[in-house]
């Protein structure tokens, strides 16, 4: 993956999920004290931390699959020849697309039936459709990292990952 791409994919993801993760902190900061101070909570708090949330998981989705951070059983690494390791990292980033590819496309079917139903969550009526077409854009985009660290390897394929 050529670097422009990465730092691209970096500075998007990284961006998308830092602002979301510091809307949950100032929201938790003014929720909880409303409710200390004034006695009064921000009405539909949860609803819009659990939105965001979605927000930071998937937004470091491809992140955490750019910098193989993604938690390995390496315990046989020690014991097997280098091509096959090689050829089973290849493989697991093959099935790791495939499966995000998967979920991505199911995401966004979902989030397209979430729009013509007009689902919207419970307590702020905000519609859940961009959110789950949002999460299947971010998975999909995972898996094209998965796919071209599988057929274009670079030197940081090689120390992928942390240990269990």
């Amino acid at each position: 993956m050529g670097k422009q791409l990465k730092k691209i994919l970096e500075i998007l993801c990284g961006t998308l999920a830092g602002a979301a993760l510091f809307a949950i902190m100032v929201l938790t900061f003014f929720d909880v004290s409303g409710r200390k101070f004034l006695s009064q909570s921000i009405t539909g708090s949860l609803e819009l931390t659990e939105l965001l949330m979605v927000v930071v998981i998937f937004a470091a989705l491809p992140l955490v699959s750019l910098k193989g951070e993604h938690v390995v059983f390496d315990s046989l690494d020690g014991f097997l020849p280098s091509w096959v390791r090689k050829f089973q990292q290849a493989l697991i980033h093959i099935v790791c697309a495939a499966l995000l590819f998967g979920l991505a496309y199911l995401m966004w079917q979902t989030g397209g039936q979430f729009a013509i139903t007009g689902e919207t969550t419970a307590q702020l009526k905000i519609t859940k459709a961009p959110f789950i077409q949002g999460m299947g854009l971010l998975c999909g985009l995972a898996g094209l990292v998965h796919l071209a660290k599988a057929f274009l390897p670079t030197d940081d394929n090689a120390s992928e990952g942390g240990t269990v």
